[in-house]
């Protein structure tokens, strides 16, 4: 995978570029190989890696104290963003077998909480094939 990860070019300007673009890539791979379903679990994934892992994943090294930092959750995701806007999908060059791509927005209605009863909640979610569905919901049980 990293051979074809360094043929990508790196959209990032070089001011200010503090972690290896391919090691950025693979560590964000190595996060879904192993079950992150976010940015945010990627990101603590990349935290809570061993420092053989970074070292092996070409992670940036702090010299003077020879250890490995992995990049943030926000690096992470503004990196992979720009790439592969269609996500780590693109960079494998897969989709994960039963994955459909699903955007989904929602928003609570302000004033619409009286008492008890929940606030609605306007839901819309469009799939990949386009199909639109529009949903009005209490959110919060009753």
């Amino acid at each position: 995978m990293a051979e074809r990860l360094v043929r990508l070019p790196d959209p990032r300007h070089r001011r200010g570029v503090r972690h290896p673009f391919v090691a950025v890539l693979l560590i964000a791979a190595s996060a879904v190989v192993a079950g992150a379903r976010s940015y945010a679990a990627i990101g603590q994934w990349a935290r809570s890696a061993p420092q053989q892992t970074l070292a092996r994943l070409g992670a940036r090294l702090l010299t003077s104290l020879n250890v490995r930092i992995a990049p943030s959750r926000s690096t992470i995701r503004r990196i992979v963003s720009t790439v592969c806007p269609g996500g780590l999908a693109d960079l494998t060059g897969e989709v994960p077998v039963g994955a459909e791509s699903v955007a989904a927005d929602g928003k609570s209605a302000r004033g619409s909480r009286h008492g008890q009863s929940p606030a609605a909640h306007l839901l819309a979610a469009m799939t990949s094939d386009g199909v639109f569905k529009v949903e009005r919901c209490r959110v919060g049980g009753h």
